[in-house]
């Protein structure tokens, strides 16, 4: 299966397919809202707005894996959206490890390991994907998103 072969819902429970944002450079985000790294929404929503014109996107997926994030993805979304401002898309409440985790995370952690292996060590890993659906690195939850901005800009 590749990227663009999986289904994924919005906060609003709308089904659709990655394919949607093919031939664009994704950062993929697993979020959570009363975590240390919180505040990490704010530069997610500035690289947002500054490349978003020339094809970039963050996907953000609140998990409630670490026990730090609201119990619906309504709840989630209107958190960071009323709080920090954030714009890009995102979704439902997924798990991010073991058996019961969404494909799109068993995708990304298959495609890049961690410090630990496959396992999402906490929130706010982030998964750069290219034009492609490649993926081309991971970022660690204490990596800032600015961290990404010179290989988000080489891949625009």
């Amino acid at each position: 299966m590749n990227l663009y072969e999986i289904a994924v819902r919005t906060e609003n429970n709308e089904s659709y397919l990655l394919e949607n944002y093919r031939g664009n450079v994704l950062l993929i985000v697993n979020t959570a809202s009363k975590c240390g790294f919180t505040k990490q929404f704010t530069q997610l929503e500035e690289l947002f707005q500054k490349y978003k014109d020339k094809g970039f996107i963050v996907l953000g997926f609140p998990s409630d894996q670490f026990k730090q994030e609201f119990q619906s993805s309504e709840e989630a979304a209107q958190f960071c959206r009323l709080d920090y401002g954030v714009t890009f898309p995102m979704h439902e409440l997924v798990k991010v490890n073991g058996e019961n985790a969404h494909p799109l995370f068993q995708h990304l952690t298959s495609e890049s390991k961690g410090f630990l292996g496959q396992a999402i060590k906490w929130n706010f890993t982030k998964f750069l994907v290219d034009r492609e659906g490649n993926v081309i690195k991971r970022y660690a939850p204490i990596d800032t998103p600015f961290v990404a901005e010179k290989e988000i800009v080489q891949l625009l």
